[in-house]
């Protein structure tokens, strides 16, 4: 039985070195155009996903864009804002008076308009640790108690954030 095997394995060895040189030119050919098939398969499934990277990197940027379409103009209006909350300040210490109402009611208005355009003010207590982060240091002087080192001590100017980015660091003092 083992002989038969070998024989049938002979003869199929013997069928296909005897194939004809057009054969075997037809059976390279074959192999070349399978081998070109292959390539270019792997070259569209490259350049597909590259694409589908390239719809998805643009969408997200797109997105980002319309978030934060406004920023440089906010950016402009916030040293309006910080003259409204200057101006206030002053009125304040004089007599309450109708036109400081009045001012008072412009601010108002003026802070809504920017909060719908989905600009905060950062909120900043007097004491907390101060963080690279979220605040710049304007100066460093000495702490009155030593609770107060590297605490916020006084607040120069408002910081303000455009949903989740910051546009401007609140200018902080720095007890050392």
């Amino acid at each position: 039985m083992a002989e038969k095997k070998v024989k049938a394995t002979e003869k199929a060895a013997t069928k296909t070195s005897k194939k004809s040189p057009a054969a075997k030119k037809k059976d390279s050919k074959l192999e070349e155009v399978s081998k070109a098939l292959e390539q270019e398969k792997d070259k569209y499934l490259r350049l597909f996903a590259e694409f589908e990277n390239y719809k998805k990197r643009t969408a997200k940027e797109r997105i980002e864009l319309f978030k934060t379409a406004g920023q440089e103009v906010l950016q402009a209006l916030l040293p309006v804002a910080d003259d409204f909350d200057r101006a206030l300040g002053q009125l304040s210490k004089e007599a309450p008076s109708p036109e400081a109402e009045g001012f008072q009611l412009i601010q108002n208005k003026f802070l809504d308009v920017l909060k719908g355009q989905g600009l905060t003010a950062i909120e900043i207590t007097l004491g907390e640790a101060f963080d690279a982060e979220k605040h710049e240091a304007i100066t460093q002087i000495p702490a009155p108690t030593p609770e107060q080192q590297g605490a916020i001590i006084d607040v120069v100017e408002k910081g303000y954030q455009l949903g989740d980015k910051i546009i401007r660091f609140p200018k902080v003092v720095v007890g050392k």
